[in-house]
């Protein structure tokens, strides 16, 4: 490379809102009083909430230097493994933006409301034609909360055959959550280590696999960005024995349009639609992770459900079995609104493209940096590839190391130390929407800092040196955090 994204550019310090403040400045003129005066209240009367006096340029400005101090998807590239920070066209933005959709309350009636029904019911169409299964659930909040649901409906289904099983497996490459999911539904975790490659063993599924035991909690490709090439074999165990097999679908980024989850053995899948499905993802939300289920788990879906007769749509309550309501009105709408918009914008082939083309750049990076840095497991990856700080470490430098000197790259740094099973793991995922030319210069970056980690480490403990912000003493922050109220 001759030379770096990143620069020295202006960056302004900025204080807080309440430090500009001046008393008797304005940002907003009120209206001309058409009414008379009259007295407040002395039961109302008091000190009004502590608002600085700020002029509209203090504003704008405090708000626009705040905004340079960020890094986006919009001025630079996420190789962030696990969130897919991915680049999502702004046309579905626009389509959520619609003063229709973005103006319609949840309370109003079903006769006022078919268009948005209709949405939502298409959606669940596509969704489940895009997974292979047979009915869903829009409701769950995230990826979590469909987690979730997908582990009270296994409950719900071993409940209403009079069974109550009281563990499930959860193999060392599933996400962190998944624990915490079972455990909420009253099961008891079952570690399950993976094999030499990285993958489910089928005979290890086998010995833990019994009646007591209510399914698996897979996550397919898993946390190594491998796909589980044992899954229909896993299944089939687990279904001898009566269990069920809960898929955690936030990685469909790679799978759109080319794996039929229902064929692989899946009985419940969870959709992250704020990953996979534009959505800006970050910042804490919202989300949606609609539940995807076979047809014998159909009637444990949450309600309501949008159902359609004569082309007219409404909501369906009258299901005894169900989970029951999960979240407040009908789900995060505005994200089923983008979701809805890509899938349509796109069509079948291109989603299909999407997945295919993930898998590509996943597999260009793991190629093209496989001699600089240590791949723990050397096969075709998925939509990311994990390497290690395991070569670097000869020189005293670690996976954070790399990825704070990455920044003054111009890069966002991937996720690192995830997954657990992986000392010193750098998680790299580029997603679909990166170029040939910026995946090279990404390329061309690691290998720089791979080079500077031998020559002159100190230059990677010291970064980084040029963002806003330097490096923070983690454990200092960790252990006497300054927090403003």
């Amino acid at each position: 490379m001759n030379e770096t994204v990143g620069t020295n550019g202006l960056i302004f310090n900025e204080p807080l809102l309440w430090e500009k403040g001046v008393s008797g400045r304005t940002g907003f003129s009120m209206p001309r009083r058409d009414v008379d005066n009259a007295p407040v209240d002395e039961n109302l009367a008091g000190k009004g909430p502590d608002f600085p006096d700020l002029s509209e340029v203090d504003l704008v400005r405090h708000y626009v230097r705040l905004s340079q101090w960020n890094f986006s998807v919009d001025n630079g590239m996420y190789p962030l493994g696990s969130c897919t920070m991915k680049y999502n066209p702004k046309t579905n933005e626009r389509q959520a933006a619609l003063p229709g959709i973005a103006g319609a309350h949840p309370l109003l009636p079903e006769s006022l409301s078919q268009g948005m029904l209709q949405l939502m019911h298409e959606l669940s169409d596509d969704l489940c034609r895009i997974t292979g299964l047979d009915a869903v659930s829009l409701q769950p909040a995230a990826g979590a909360h469909g987690e979730l649901t997908g582990m009270l409906i296994i409950y719900a289904y071993h409940a209403a055959k009079g069974e109550k099983r009281s563990k499930i497996l959860i193999p060392d490459t599933a996400h962190g959550t998944n624990p915490a999911s079972a455990s909420l539904c009253g099961f008891a975790s079952i570690p399950l280590a993976s094999n030499e490659q990285g993958m489910l063993d089928p005979a290890a599924v086998a010995e833990l696999m019994d009646e007591d035991t209510a399914g698996i909690m897979v996550t397919n490709p898993n946390t190594l960005g491998l796909f589980e090439e044992n899954i229909t074999e896993v299944a089939k165990i687990v279904h001898d024995k009566g269990g069920l097999v809960y898929c955690d679908g936030a990685n469909m980024n790679a799978l759109m349009g080319v794996v039929n989850m229902k064929d692989s053995g899946v009985d419940v899948l969870h959709l992250n639609l704020h990953k996979t499905f534009s959505t800006p993802h970050g910042g804490g939300g919202p989300g949606a992770g609609p539940v995807c289920v076979t047809k014998a788990l159909e009637p444990f879906l949450p309600v309501p459900r949008v159902t359609e007769e004569n082309g007219r749509y409404a909501f369906s309550w009258d299901h005894p079995q169900s989970v029951g309501k999960l979240h407040a009105f009908w789900g995060n709408f505005g994200i089923l609104v983008r979701a809805y918009s890509y899938i349509r914008s796109m069509g079948g082939e291109n989603l299909k493209k999407a997945s295919q083309l993930a898998v590509l750049n996943a597999n260009y990076i793991k190629e093209r940096l496989k001699g600089t840095y240590h791949l723990p497991y050397d096969r075709p990856c998925m939509h990311e590839c994990v390497f290690t700080d395991k070569h670097q470490q000869a020189h005293k430098v670690s996976t954070l190391d790399i990825a704070k000197r990455l920044m003054e790259y111009g890069f966002h740094p991937p996720t690192v130390y995830f997954p657990l099973v992986v000392s010193g793991a750098l998680m790299i995922e580029p997603t679909e929407t990166e170029c040939k030319a910026d995946l090279d210069r990404f390329i061309e970056a690691m290998k720089a800092i791979d080079a500077e980690a031998k020559e002159n480490p100190d230059l990677l403990h010291d970064a980084p040196k040029i963002p806003k912000v330097r490096r923070l003493d983690e454990v200092a922050a960790a252990r006497k955090p300054c927090l403003r109220d």
